[in-house]
């Protein structure tokens, strides 16, 4: 994760919102205003007006208004979801090979991310707050980041359970329910004004997974279902969970350090994976094949999970968790580049027409709408911290 730098512990008033008027002749601009700890934080302006008096005007406000969309944030918040996207393909090319390897240990396979996310960021946590801080936060906010490990934790279990039991059509269709349920939680805590075109880029981006769904169903990639209900209900609460914790999370990265949020999650993460990889999972840790190979794949899982859980947080400042949702749905598109070479698949032209109106959905949700606007990003270390070490970083991750 990037290094972050904290504010003073105490708050302090929020700067006033510059008024902008803009004119149909000159672009949406404004300086960067400086909070009281030295930190820039750009301006929200509204995106050019689109003018309707005539055809050459209405093209050109258009225009205006697409080029208005490409800024430093946004190409960064695109870049970042595509980020995410090939980790989150990586990890199930791992796991695959992993089963064909008689390695299927899921609750397993993931203690090993929360440890790394534990021993990398809860030391720079302790070196900032010192060890009594530390524990002071954890004493007072803990519980908070025990309930967003917990839920991410059965959120990966439940996911990896249902496609065990239903199909992958199945599965696909009801993994988008995180995207509406990660709406409602970010409106819960943020209320952000979601507009229509930010509604309809989210209805583009599902209708590029409804073409990678038919594309795998024309491919026959999909396989018979053991248990089509019980693995339906375990995708639906597992997608809940997953559209509470990124909205959760995003809600913590707005208002704490990076390195706090990810590293207890790190922490309480190993302890509840644990305890259920130990409960569920402890015969077959004995029958299951350790060798080279394996434990390749592990590394290199855990390396991809443990870039996605660095790199998502900051997307969620950039952007929002709901654009890291739909980011992710250009995941099988990546998948198949994999396969490729990996399993043999053949080619669809249907695959590139998904992935091209997935991005398209990206770019519509922030048509109308900018990034800034989808929550306020002031990450201040805890009041009661009574020692914040100064290292004379002013710069916040995500903050661009």
């Amino acid at each position: 994760m990037a290094t972050t730098h904290s504010p003073d512990m105490k708050s302090s008033p929020e700067p006033s919102s510059a008024r902008i008027e803009i004119k149909d002749d000159e672009p949406a601009y404004a300086p960067d205003t400086l909070t009281d700890n030295g930190v820039s934080e750009p301006t929200v302006t509204p995106r050019p007006p689109i003018d309707y008096s005539s055809a050459g005007a209405f093209v050109t406000s258009v225009w205006r208004r697409f080029a208005s969309i490409w800024t430093k944030r946004f190409v960064l918040s695109l870049l970042a979801g595509q980020v995410v996207s090939l980790c989150i393909t990586c990890t199930n090319v791992t796991t695959t090979e992993l089963v064909m390897r008689n390695w299927a240990l899921p609750t397993t396979q993931t203690f090993f991310l929360y440890f790394s996310l534990f021993i990398i960021y809860t030391p720079y946590t302790i070196y900032q707050y010192g060890f009594k801080g530390w524990g002071k936060m954890i004493w007072k906010d803990g519980w908070k980041y025990f309930i967003l490990a917990a839920c991410d934790v059965e959120g990966n279990f439940l996911v990896v359970k249902a496609y065990e039991y239903t199909t992958l059509l199945s599965c696909m269709l009801l993994d988008a329910w995180a995207i509406p349920v990660c709406l409602f939680f970010c409106w819960v805590y943020m209320r952000p004004k979601y507009k229509w075109t930010q509604l309809l880029g989210i209805l583009v981006c599902v209708a590029g997974l409804g073409l990678l769904v038919a594309s795998d169903q024309i491919t026959d990639k999909d396989w018979p279902a053991l248990n089509r209900a019980k693995g339906d209900v375990f995708m639906l609460v597992g997608a809940s969970l997953y559209g509470f914790t990124n909205a959760t999370e995003e809600f913590f990265v707005r208002k704490s350090p990076l390195y706090e949020v990810v590293g207890q999650l790190g922490m309480w993460g190993t302890i509840i994976n644990g305890i259920q990889a130990a409960g569920l999972e402890h015969k077959d840790m004995r029958t299951a094949s350790w060798n080279g190979a394996t434990i390749g794949l592990l590394v290199a899982y855990t390396a991809a999970m443990f870039i996605l859980y660095t790199v998502a947080p900051i997307l969620y400042r950039m952007a929002s968790s709901a654009y890291y949702n739909l980011s992710l749905l250009s995941s099988d598109f990546y998948g198949l580049l994999f396969g490729l070479f990996l399993f043999h698949y053949t080619v669809f032209w249907l695959y590139f027409i998904a992935f091209f109106v997935v991005i398209v959905g990206l770019v519509i949700y922030f048509w109308s709408a900018t990034p800034e606007e989808q929550g306020k990003l002031d990450p201040k270390a805890p009041e009661y911290i009574e020692r914040k070490r100064d290292d004379g970083n002013q710069r916040v991750a995500g903050q661009v």
